[in-house]
C-alpha cells in the first residue's frame, strides 16, 4: 500500500495572511476594502501606453538578469539627484519582481542558520517568515507606542543596544514605516551609525514608500550615508511610486561585494523581470515630477480622510508617510483587534487590518490600519459607514 509523503513545514506557525482573510471578507460582505495597500484610482495613462508600445515594438523576451541596463542607469541618476550618492548601475543595482522579493533575496544572501536579525514591531508581515525560512532568529523589539495623539511610533535605541549580541547579523529598517506611518529622523540615523560602527552587522533598509512622505519631512535614506550604505541592502518598489502594485516591480541597491552575492541568489530564482515594463519605466523615470509630487498628492488624501474620520469615534495616530494611518478604537470597544476588524467589516462594510497581525505574538493595542490611497468618494463612503459604530 502506497502512502503519501508528508511535508515537514519550514513555516509551521504560518497560515493564511490577514490581508487575504480581510480581503476575502470584504468581497463576501461587499465592504469597502481599506485593508490592503493599493490605489483604487487609475495609474498614469502615459506609462500604460509606454508598456503597450514596448510590447508592440517586440521587447517581449528575456532582458539582462540584473535588469535592463537603461533602467538601471536611470535609477542611478535618480539616486544621485535625490541622495547625492553615486552608485554604479552595472554593479550596484538589480531589478527585482517587487520590493518584497528584494527583501527576501537580501535576507537569503546573508543569513546562516542561527544568525539573529533585529526586527522592529509592528513589522511588515513578510519579515519574520523570511528570516525564519532562512534559518535565522528574529530578535523582536517593539516600537514605543505613542502616549499622546501628537506622538508617533519610535525606536528605543537603548533597547537595541541591549539586544545586540555576537550572533546579530542584520538590522531591518522600514521608513516610511508600514503599518504605522512613522518616519526615521536624523537622530535615528546617528544612533544606528553608532551601533553598527566597527561591527560586522548588515543593514536591510525597506524604503518602498520613499516618496510617500508628508508634512515636509525628509526621507532619511540609508543611501545618503556612505558608512551605512557600505553594509546595506536598500529595497524599493515601482508599484508604490506609480500606482501599479500588481506589476510587482522593484529593485535593490547594494555595494558591489554585497550585490555580487545577491545576484547569485537572484539568478536561480526569478532570473529576470518583465521586459516591456522595464523599457517603459526606463523612458518614464526621468519625468521627475511624477514621483516628486507624490507626497503632496497622498498627503491630501490623508488629510481628507482625517477630516472625514472626525465624525467617528476613532482616534487617529500620526502618519508621516506610506499609504496608511492607524486609528485607535479604544473609545469604542474592548474587543481584540481581529474580532473588532471582522465585526466592522460585517456590520459597517469597511475592511481594515488589525495591527496585532504585525506582531509575532499578536500585541493588542486596540488599533486598526486603514489605507487612504483611495478615491475621495471611496474614503467619504467609508467614513460615513464607520459613523455607525
Amino acid at each position: 500500500m502506497l502512502s503519501n509523503p508528508s511535508i515537514h513545514s519550514k513555516l509551521p506557525n504560518v497560515g493564511t495572511t490577514i490581508f487575504t482573510i480581510m480581503s476575502s471578507l470584504a468581497n463576501e460582505y461587499k465592504a469597502i476594502n481599506l485593508g490592503q495597500g493599493f490605489p483604487d484610482y487609475p495609474m498614469n495613462a502615459e506609462l500604460v501606453e509606454l508598456v503597450n508600445k514596448a510590447m508592440k515594438d517586440g521587447y517581449n523576451q528575456y532582458t539582462h538578469m540584473c535588469g535592463l541596463p537603461a533602467l538601471r542607469e536611470r535609477i542611478a541618476e535618480k539616486i544621485e539627484g535625490l541622495y547625492t550618492t553615486k552608485v554604479d548601475p552595472e554593479t550596484e543595482i538589480t531589478i527585482t519582481p517587487g520590493g518584497t522579493y528584494a527583501i527576501y533575496t537580501a535576507l537569503t544572501t546573508v543569513l546562516q542558520p542561527g544568525d539573529e536579525v533585529i526586527v522592529f514591531e509592528p513589522a511588515y508581515d513578510s519579515y519574520i517568515p523570511n528570516i525564519e525560512i532562512n534559518g535565522g532568529v528574529p530578535v523582536l523589539i517593539p516600537l514605543v507606542h505613542p502616549e499622546y495623539r501628537s506622538d508617533s511610533y519610535r525606536i528605543d535605541w537603548d533597547l537595541v543596544r541591549q539586544k545586540i549580541s555576537p550572533k546579530t547579523k542584520l538590522i531591518m529598517l522600514n521608513t516610511p514605516h508600514n503599518p504605522t506611518g512613522a518616519v526615521l529622523g536624523a537622530e535615528d540615523i546617528k544612533q544606528l551609525q553608532h551601533i553598527v560602527a566597527g561591527t560586522d552587522i548588515f543593514v536591510l533598509s525597506d524604503e518602498v514608500y520613499e516618496h510617500l512622505i508628508f508634512d515636509n519631512r525628509k526621507h532619511e535614506s540609508v543611501l545618503r550615508y556612505a558608512d551605512l550604505y557600505q553594509r546595506s541592502f536598500v529595497c524599493f518598489s515601482f508599484g508604490k511610486v506609480y500606482d501599479c502594485t500588481g506589476w510587482k516591480m522593484g529593485y535593490c541597491v547594494a555595494p558591489p561585494a554585497l550585490m555580487k552575492e545577491f545576484r547569485k541568489v537572484h539568478q536561480f530564482n526569478a532570473f529576470s523581470c518583465s521586459t516591456p515594463v522595464q523599457y517603459a519605466l526606463a523612458e518614464f523615470l526621468p519625468r521627475k515630477e511624477n514621483y516628486l509630487q507624490l507626497g503632496v498628492f497622498l498627503q491630501k488624501k490623508r488629510d481628507h480622510f482625517l477630516g472625514l474620520m472626525k465624525q467617528t469615534r476613532f482616534e487617529p495616530l500620526p502618519s508621516y508617510g506610506s499609504y496608511f494611518q492607524l486609528y485607535s478604537y479604544a473609545a469604542i470597544s474592548d474587543e481584540n483587534e481581529k474580532d473588532f476588524a471582522i465585526r466592522v467589516t460585517k456590520e459597517c462594510g469597511v475592511a481594515g487590518i488589525p495591527v496585532s497581525a504585525f506582531y509575532k505574538n499578536g500585541n493588542d493595542n486596540k488599533v486598526l490600519r486603514f489605507c487612504f490611497s483611495k478615491k475621495e468618494a471611496t474614503l467619504e463612503e467609508a467614513a460615513m459607514r464607520l459613523k455607525k459604530l
